[in-house]
């Protein structure tokens, strides 16, 4: 087992996203995952009925634990939900400013629900995404972070442009909303931009894919891997666990985090 990834997220009962979906990424890349537990949600695949915030306090002593005995070779923040859960999260950061962190600026869940409150936008963009290796937004919430109207690969990749000004070291703009035969996924970095492209998938099983490509990347980063390795290992992944999902719920359904890949 090698490479030990810090996940700071909400927790998805259903075990689709969140959480959940992390650690089993992280474990079926080979990784070790450890978790500070950011939300409480209920929610499955039709959608989310409620969001409980844990102390931020509880927040921050859950990092320091993990932190200060098992230690983190990369840190992927999923869900903040609140300012003073993002101020938190922004005070661990800096004071463990050596690991790479791949921020998933999670807005909005699958089914539409909204998972963060009025602020929280506006502090991932200012005051998190400088302390990035890599930002992970879909389409939606690349749009909500620069302003940039997105509509084809030359406004994706505009948008991954943006966010790198913004601070981050590089950007994963992900197409999967955009239409077409083909996924698109563009990495946009200081050394300019590669797309990822896969056959589009038709399925409703696409719950927690975004917290599943994060926390893979975090583990190819925690791993040693080069960024451009890690984020195409990572899509290669989560297209799988895509292709194999066991269709479970009504709503949008869980991927197969569990699938035989190379780690």
């Amino acid at each position: 087992m090698k490479g030990r990834v810090l996940i700071i997220a909400g927790s998805d009962p259903s075990g689709g996203a969140g959480i959940q979906a992390d650690i089993k990424t992280v474990t079926a890349l080979g990784g070790y995952a450890a978790t500070a537990i950011t939300a409480l949600t209920v929610q499955n695949t039709k959608g989310v009925s409620a969001v409980h915030a844990v102390a931020p306090e509880i927040i921050s002593a859950q990092i320091e634990a993990v932190m200060s005995d098992i230690g983190a070779d990369a840190i992927k923040i999923g869900m903040i939900g609140d300012v003073a859960t993002a101020a938190v999260i922004e005070a661990a950061l800096k004071k463990y400013n050596d690991i790479p962190v791949v921020l998933d600026p999670v807005l909005v869940a699958t089914s539409g629900d909204a998972l963060a409150k009025d602020g929280v936008a506006a502090f991932i963009r200012d005051r998190l995404a400088p302390l990035a290796a890599i930002i992970t937004p879909n389409m939606d919430e690349a749009a909500a972070l620069t302003g940039t109207d997105i509509t084809d690969r030359d406004s994706v990749i505009e948008a991954g442009e943006a966010l790198v000004a913004l601070g981050a070291r590089a950007a994963l703009v992900k197409g999967g909303h955009m239409r077409g035969e083909t996924v698109e996924d563009a990495l946009v970095s200081a050394e300019g931009a590669r797309i990822y492209s896969n056959p589009r998938i038709e399925t409703t099983s696409t719950h927690g894919t975004g917290c599943t490509l994060a926390s893979a990347i975090a583990t190819g980063l925690a791993q040693g891997l080069a960024l451009q390795t890690a984020v195409k290992r990572a899509v290669d992944y989560v297209h799988k666990a895509i292709a194999t999902a066991p269709g479970f719920g009504g709503g949008a359904g869980p991927l197969n985090h569990a699938h035989p890949f190379e780690k």
